[in-house]
């Protein structure tokens, strides 16, 4: 197999705990969609999940993934209901 490492494309490093980290996991899932390995695409999604604890470590460290998840879910739950909240009358 002939080729270069991982990714295809060129991919600027970013720093663990900063946005530029997150920015790297993303491009390389999407480089990793374009190549079409499933498995890849996994773990770059699992990578970008390690970043974005990494960020909130730093930046909001009172955060975990999971209040962000917490808050998927009630967002979620908006979107199926079709509303934000109970109408006042």
């Amino acid at each position: 197999m002939k080729g270069p490492g991982y990714h295809h494309a060129l991919i600027k490093r970013g720093a663990f705990g900063e946005v530029s980290k997150i920015e790297e996991e993303f491009w390389e899932f999407m480089d990793a969609l374009r190549q079409g390995v499933t498995v890849m695409q996994l773990v770059e999604l699992s990578d970008m999940l390690g970043a974005i604890e990494g960020w909130l470590e730093k930046h909001h460290p009172s955060i975990s993934l999971a209040h962000l998840i917490k808050m998927k879910d009630v967002t979620k739950r908006a979107f199926k209901n079709g509303h934000r909240g109970k109408e006042r009358g």
